[in-house]
């Protein structure tokens, strides 16, 4: 092929993203309000349009206001052209969602399944997933691929599970998933999984560092707008802060551990009840004991949200199963602890909370495919 050929095609294929990269951002637009910011030619849209439109990436359904002459056509892309799994793989169980190219968790589901290495264990897993695919009657051909979340560092090339203490699923690989699914497959720490939901969220941050409240508690750091991976993997694995030398024994073998004070575990240990039944407790304020437990679990992530801002100077974020029953008096009692101790204030604004709760390490993870996609159209 001539150089002028690969030109015209490279050209081609430029423009076309261009197009469907702006209607992505956009939202809705319409053609002339196209040409105008793209600074391209009526003729060169209409083309691109016409050919995303019939490749089923693009619709045009309804229409905009009428300033005066003739209604345009409202152009949106189509959020569910393709779709990605999101797996949060835990303990006793794991979550399993659908996510569309805008990053919206279209149904979510948690299956009941006690982790096992084992051979029977994955089968059921990939399973699981088929019939949840099936039951929500999405073809095959839609799905981008599964991304796995899991309690474990991965390694670089995101293969292998090469710390899993607390489900003991080191050595866990991704082939473990990609062996039983026609789908490709990645595997991620939750941790890291869980930043990239809430950058996905707040694309204004550049950096921030997150709180991932689940069961085990995680943590992950958000540097130049990217999750930052560490030479080892471990980089944001605040969970293994040391608060207190003397303080209760983690399952890292040391003590006191953040993870041991502020995990979602440890808060259900100190009260002897479970979350569903604590919170409801501590809002009717009927017990004293209740509410010293969460003014003590309080103090103990100030502490330590105010030595990682000292580190890091940037918002920061509460994710995960506990981010939903913060409360705004919740936010600022943290502001005011962390603030007591601290030559550099935070505002309370500065510290942000997460939407998605359990589903969160699930609904991230799954973002890894989606925007591979919007990249490569």
């Amino acid at each position: 092929m001539s150089e002028k050929g690969l030109t015209t095609i490279s050209l081609k294929k430029i423009n076309r993203s261009k197009v469907y990269q702006y209607i992505y951002k956009a939202k809705a637009s319409a053609k002339l309000k196209i040409v105008q910011d793209l600074q391209m030619g009526l003729s060169t849209v209409s083309q691109n349009l016409n050919l995303l439109e019939e490749e089923g990436l693009i619709e045009r359904n309804d229409y905009f206001e009428s300033t005066g002459g003739r209604k345009a056509h409202a152009i949106r892309i189509v959020p569910d052209f393709k779709i990605s799994i999101g797996i949060g793989i835990l303990k006793k169980m794991f979550h399993i969602t659908i996510v569309d190219l805008y990053g919206n968790a279209l149904c979510m589901d948690t299956i009941p399944l006690p982790y096992e290495n084992t051979d029977a264990y994955y089968e059921q897993v990939a399973s699981e997933i088929k019939n949840f695919i099936s039951n929500q009657q999405y073809d095959a051909d839609k799905i981008l691929g599964i991304s796995i979340a899991t309690q474990g560092i991965t390694s670089p090339d995101h293969s292998t599970v090469t710390y899993g203490t607390i489900m003991g699923n080191t050595g866990m690989n991704v082939a473990d998933f990609s062996s039983r699914l026609p789908w490709p497959c990645h595997l991620e720490h939750d941790s890291k999984s869980a930043a990239s939901l809430e950058l996905w969220n707040h694309p204004e941050l550049d950096s921030a560092v997150v709180f991932l409240l689940n069961r085990n508690l995680g943590g992950a750091v958000i540097a130049n707008h990217q999750i930052h991976q560490g030479s080892s993997m471990h980089s944001g694995t605040i969970e293994h802060m040391c608060i207190n030398p003397d303080g209760p024994l983690c399952y890292c073998g040391n003590r006191g551990c953040l993870e041991t004070y502020c995990s979602a575990n440890s808060l259900e240990q100190a009260a002897g009840l479970p979350i569903k039944e604590f919170f409801p407790l501590l809002r009717e304020g009927a017990s004293p004991q209740v509410m010293q437990i969460w003014e003590d679990y309080l103090n103990h992530l100030a502490f330590a949200m105010k030595n990682l801002n000292l580190i890091i100077d940037a918002p920061i974020i509460i994710s995960g199963y506990l981010a939903p029953y913060f409360t705004e008096e919740d936010i600022a009692k943290l502001a005011e602890r962390i603030n007591s101790s601290t030559p550099f204030t935070v505002d309370p604004t500065q510290i942000l909370v997460g939407t998605h709760g359990q589903y969160t390490p699930a609904i991230g993870a799954a973002l890894y495919y989606i925007e591979q996609f919007i990249q490569s159209v």
